[in-house]
């Protein structure tokens, strides 16, 4: 079963992926899964972060009926193959029910509960979602209350279902919980009715309408971090199958039990990890609905890794960094693997893991607009760190370059936009939105993904940047990967993001804020030195560097760099403007411009001399009371 080769890549390959035996659809998947194994652990979920903690676990009989159960409610609410279910949760077991089961009578639709409502109700304007599924009002989250002002503004929500995460609780909290639930305001003319209530009404041993053995799409997800409004990437059944498919080939097997503190709403957890289990048969545990993001969870985490026994860590490298900063104080002789995606891994990160815990991390790549996988290192073979693998099975990978004439194939070791194509790949419609989905392929089936990379001789895929994130110096392109690295390797150094920020002269000019190893202290001064020795290409040297108590990131643990591009903005203006009368008051995200900084306008500010002093900048400005 383990993944130790291209060889291994190859063996799959050898005969077409028709005769593979993969179920047509994801019910099936399930309904297999469970007539083989239906007395083993499928989901596990814990409310708490401590491990000793009251838990809950689905045996793969009992997680076929709750998903059952629940595809016939939503039959029984009108969602028919065309109409999609959304659900606005944290993790939970509701949460990978309601996306199987969604997925199964219509199209699901993950929503992010960190967007705010008019983003969240965009979305669902958008999906035509007849069905939310989101949170009772619940303490110390406002999930409740987002997906009521939401649905306010979509009214083709006919009905809210709510989960009372109370249910997971045990002893005195249960009881307090009702005591101190937040009230929430509501605004809409949805139905809202309990989710366990609701599905309990319905057939849990068969669906109660037909599961026809044609493709179509059955979910959307959301691109984007938390501003703007993200766009809506299309998946087809078979692609979300697929992924199970190659996590149950070539990764996991139904002894296996992966730890999996990401979010749901997220393909990273959806599809590699979700559907691979469903495919494979292995243990899904969830750790706390926030995940990573949870109370106590980074600080009991290597106890809960004990208390599973868990033989795979997803993860992405912002959490590694903050676990190298607790000890392994547990048994994690169990993990076997850690699996690393969402964002390049500093090698010298990749060190102090495998350093401190004996564990090996295999970097993997995928993107939300393939369904998610594209490559994995080998996780008991040759890993080359800092790459993120070969191409999995029946996936091709081309290293383009855009000239007059087309797209020219890149030799080997020659940078150009990674371009993919596999069964994951919805050929020509991508995005909900046509206009979205323009100039988005390669020769008609390969997928423009937008990050910069190369194939070595040995067919190692290495991202070296994304093509928005180069930063642009008088012509002279700088892939901000070779700032991160050299500054990750300070041992002061958890995390680094480095960004281009505005300059008159030259566009753009490089710049890096980090977070540093709790405990630890370094100067500005002392990363500069670092960067100095580090750093070869002179163009690519900061000439800002800022240390800050954390770095922006997602929800799934990328560095957030608009934020950063936010920060680099309104400190750049607001030097220039010195003595101007005005400074910036906010840089927001504009649809057509981009970020635009906000000017404020008191009595006495030299407009004249505003103009002036930001004329040379690329970056569009205008005054905070013009907002519209």
């Amino acid at each position: 079963m383990a993944f130790s080769s291209i060889a291994d890549r190859d063996r799959v390959e050898s005969r077409p992926y028709e005769t593979q035996d993969v179920p047509a659809t994801i019910y099936r998947t399930l309904t297999r899964t469970k007539d083989r194994f239906p007395a083993r652990p499928a989901l596990s979920f814990q409310l708490l972060s401590d491990p000793h903690s009251r838990s809950c676990t689905l045996t793969w009989n009992e997680l076929h009926e709750r998903v059952t159960e629940t595809a016939n409610l939503f039959r029984d609410l009108g969602v028919g193959p065309g109409d999609t279910v959304a659900y606005l949760l944290p993790n939970c077991p509701e949460a990978a029910i309601t996306l199987l089961a969604g997925a199964t009578a219509g199209i699901v639709n993950p929503i992010n509960p960190l967007l705010e409502a008019e983003h969240i109700a965009a979305i669902l304007r958008e999906t035509r979602a007849k069905v939310l599924v989101t949170l009772k009002a619940f303490p110390r989250t406002d999930v409740a209350q987002k997906a009521a002002d939401a649905a306010a503004l979509a009214p083709n929500v006919r009905t809210i279902l709510q989960v009372d995460l109370n249910r997971y609780l045990g002893g005195p909290k249960k009881w307090l919980v009702p005591l101190v639930r937040p009230r929430v305001k509501v605004a809409h003319k949805a139905k809202v009715v309990d989710f366990e209530a609701a599905v309990s009404k319905h057939r849990h041993d068969a669906l109660s309408f037909e599961d026809p053995e044609q493709d179509r799409v059955a979910a959307y997800f959301h691109t984007g971090g938390t501003t703007g409004t993200p766009k809506l990437a299309q998946h087809k059944a078979s692609g979300m199958i697929y992924n199970g498919f190659l996590g149950g080939s070539l990764l996991f097997d139904e002894n296996d039990v992966l730890m999996c503190p990401l979010p749901m709403f997220h393909v990273f957890a959806a599809y590699p990890i979700l559907m691979s289990c469903v495919y494979s048969g292995a243990h899904l545990v969830m750790p706390t609905p926030a995940g990573y993001r949870g109370d106590g969870v980074f600080d009991n985490f290597w106890k809960l890794i004990e208390r599973w026994r868990a033989t795979f860590l997803i993860t992405v490298p912002t959490a590694i960094a903050a676990l190298m900063q607790r000890p392994v104080n547990a048994d994690v002789s169990s993990l076997r693997t850690a699996i690393s995606g969402s964002a390049p891994l500093p090698i010298e990160l990749y060190n102090r893991f495998k350093a401190a815990t004996g564990v090996e991390i295999a970097e993997g790549y995928g993107l939300t607009e393939a369904t998610c996988l594209v490559s994995c290192n080998p996780v008991d073979g040759l890993k080359k760190v800092g790459s993120v693998g070969i191409p999995l099975p029946y996936t091709e990978v081309r290293i383009l370059r855009r000239t007059p004439e087309g797209f020219h194939e890149c030799g080997t070791d020659e940078i150009g936009e990674i371009c993919v194509s596999n069964f994951g790949v919805f050929e020509g419609s991508i995005y909900t939105e046509a206009d979205q989905n323009r100039d988005l392929f390669a020769d008609g089936r390969f997928l423009r993904t937008g990050d910069l990379g190369r194939l070595d001789p040995d067919g190692y895929l290495w991202i070296t940047g994304r093509a928005k994130d180069l930063i642009i110096r008088g012509g002279h392109n700088i892939d901000p990967a070779v700032i991160e690295e050299a500054l990750t390797s300070h041992p002061a150094v958890a995390i680094a993001g480095a960004i281009g920020q505005p300059d008159a002269f030259a566009g753009e000019l490089p710049c890096a804020y980090v977070e540093l190893v709790g405990g630890a202290s370094a100067t500005v001064d002392d990363l500069l030195e670092h960067a100095r020795a580090h750093i070869t290409e002179r163009a690519a040297m900061p000439k800002h560097v800022e240390i800050l108590p954390e770095l922006p990131k997602t929800a799934v643990g990328k560095v957030f760099k608009p934020e950063l591009r936010k920060m680099a903005i309104k400190r750049v203006y607001d030097a220039a403007l010195d003595g101007c009368g005005s400074h910036v008051t906010e840089v927001v995200d504009d649809k057509k411009r981009g970020l635009v900084a906000k000017l404020s306008r008191a009595p006495g500010c030299d407009e004249a001399a505003v103009t002036e002093r930001l004329g040379s900048f690329t970056r569009p400005w205008d005054w905070a009371q013009d907002r519209t």
